[in-house]
């Protein structure tokens, strides 16, 4: 059984964080997949490594450019142009150029509640669940009655029974399938889901684990009737979109899923999430996040890679989730890396905005489409506020 490595040391507190708490403490989960741990099955004791088979996308069919985003903005927004002229500066300066969402632009101009936004949830969801866990169910050669686990992970939309279960006829799994949906991870739900994943997929040695890693519908979180600052900065960032991959212990496919952790920066809360309210998600953004990236995750990441053994000398490629331009400029800082070389980060947040936790899957396919260095990290940030760390080892 592999269990998490806990710790907790003392830190400065960086920057003024007011109600988002000091940072006194950090805790650091981390889950090496071979490293220092015996995942084996069996009384031969040979590790089984898990391997990424495929990875596929989805998309829904609407597109925004960022100049039709803008113009809305300016007819939605007026009196807060007005008082904050800066803001008008928000659309051209995120390096998108184009998002995907679930609706045409009209809908959202509509007064929406939580029924006809769970309806979306529901219906685009599911569609777009089946279309990105077939594309990666055809690339690793396999069919959904071969899926032992399915780990779905979505942040964006509520729904009991969760998607798993609403699509398993219509998918083809089999009745006795393990289904995990997990909420909550938001933009390091890619990663962390991976993580979790490899995880199970480890304990059962043979077992086809696919991971719809993650289905997430930001735009349905726009709301017409909170017009204030964060609600604008999450307009022009913010698109639909989807991932799943198909991962199988002892079969090495794409790339090894060597080792796996996460950072946890206490008294964070405040930083990003979701305020409830009876209308819908209220989005919570702190302004300061880049500045907390610069500053923080550098560290985080460089004792979440020394947990399971590695340097980020021995890391060829990060691969990171692009949470707007400012945000990749400040991982690019942290981690010491030449300015621009985040270029796939970047190509993928113009074309597609930041669509959450799937972002950084749509990255590694171009990263993959490319070719892959020997060792990749993927890391992404997310509520907690926390950050996720995954080691990819090329197959050969």
């Amino acid at each position: 059984m592999i269990k998490p490595e806990l710790r907790a040391a003392s830190s400065a507190a960086v920057g003024d964080w007011g109600r988002y708490g000091t940072m006194l403490n950090r805790i650091d989960f981390t889950f090496p997949l071979q490293h220092d741990v015996d995942i084996s099955a069996g009384a031969s004791g040979a590790s089984h490594q898990v391997g990424l088979l495929s990875l596929a996308t989805a998309l829904p069919p609407y597109v925004v450019g960022q100049e039709e985003a803008a113009a809305m903005a300016q007819l939605l927004f007026t009196d807060l142009f007005e008082r904050s002229p800066s803001m008008a500066s928000v659309f051209a300066n995120t390096g998108i150029r184009k998002r995907h969402v679930a609706r045409p632009v009209s809908w959202y101009l509509e007064p929406q509640g939580w029924p006809e936004r769970t309806a979306v949830y529901v219906e685009e969801g599911s569609r777009l669940f089946v279309e990105a866990a077939n594309k990666a169910l055809d690339a690793a050669g396999c069919v959904a009655n071969d899926v032992d686990i399915v780990v779905f992970i979505s942040s964006t939309g509520i729904a009991t029974p969760s998607l798993d279960a609403v699509v398993h006829r219509q998918m083809g799994f089999r009745p006795d399938i393990e289904r995990v949906p997990v909420f909550g991870l938001g933009c390091a739900g890619g990663v962390s889901g991976l993580a979790i994943a490899s995880r199970m997929a480890a304990a059962r040695p043979g077992s086809t684990v696919l991971m719809v890693v993650s289905l997430e519908l930001c735009s349905l979180a726009f709301r017409s009737d909170l017009l204030d600052k964060t609600n604008l900065i999450s307009a022009a960032l913010f698109g639909d979109g989807a991932a799943a991959c198909v991962l199988r212990s002892g079969q090495a496919g794409i790339a090894m899923i060597d080792g796996a952790g996460e950072h946890l920066w206490p008294d964070t809360l405040g930083i990003m999430g979701w305020n409830m309210d009876p209308v819908g998600f209220g989005v919570l953004l702190a302004p300061d996040l880049p500045a907390f990236a610069a500053t923080n995750l550098g560290p985080a990441v460089e004792g979440v890679l020394a947990r399971i053994g590695l340097g980020t000398a021995d890391i060829g490629r990060f691969i990171c989730h692009p949470g707007g331009a400012k945000v990749v400029t400040a991982i690019e800082r942290s981690l010491e890396l030449n300015q621009g070389s985040l270029d796939h980060e970047r190509t993928v947040l113009s074309d597609f905005g930041n669509m959450s936790a799937p972002t950084v899957l749509f990255v590694l396919a171009r990263a993959v489409a490319e070719g892959l260095p020997k060792r990749t990290a993927l890391l992404a940030m997310g509520p907690g506020f926390s950050a996720s760390c995954v080691s990819l080892v090329r197959a050969t």
